[in-house]
């Protein structure tokens, strides 16, 4: 498996241009909380977590569908949300998290890699630079 340098993936945040401007990020808990430290560090905008679980470590599913482990502990009606996942292989889980998101004003998503509103890249699967 191939994969990026810490270096490359801060750079292409660094220079990622996004076309709204956003009230808070919220992180898909795990795998989304790395990538959205780091826009935190760019946009400088409150994390939330969003503990959600549908792959284990090696990425083979667990469940059918993805699943809310712990109780939404923030307000999101009228927020104009970024929400953050590491990788994004089917979109099942992002798809659920925008409708746990419903109340939001806007909700534009990002991930490092796969397809998303905003993303980083969009290839095969490759190693996180962070994943020890």
């Amino acid at each position: 498996m191939s994969s990026k340098s810490f270096a490359e993936v801060l750079e292409k945040i660094r220079t990622l241009e996004f076309k709204e401007e956003f009230d808070m990020i919220v992180a898909i808990a795990n795998g989304g909380i790395i990538p959205a430290a780091l826009l935190n560090q760019r946009l400088n905008i409150d994390i939330q977590l969003l503990k959600l679980n549908l792959r284990d470590a090696s990425q083979r599913p667990l469940y059918d569908s993805p699943r809310l482990l712990e109780e939404i502990k923030f307000d999101v009606r009228g927020e104009k949300i970024l929400l953050v996942e590491d990788r994004v292989k089917t979109g099942m889980t992002l798809n659920y998290a925008r409708q746990l998101l419903a109340g939001a004003a806007l909700v534009k998503t990002f991930a490092v890699n796969g397809k998303a509103d905003y993303c980083l890249y969009d290839e095969a699967c490759f190693r996180f630079p962070w994943i020890l």
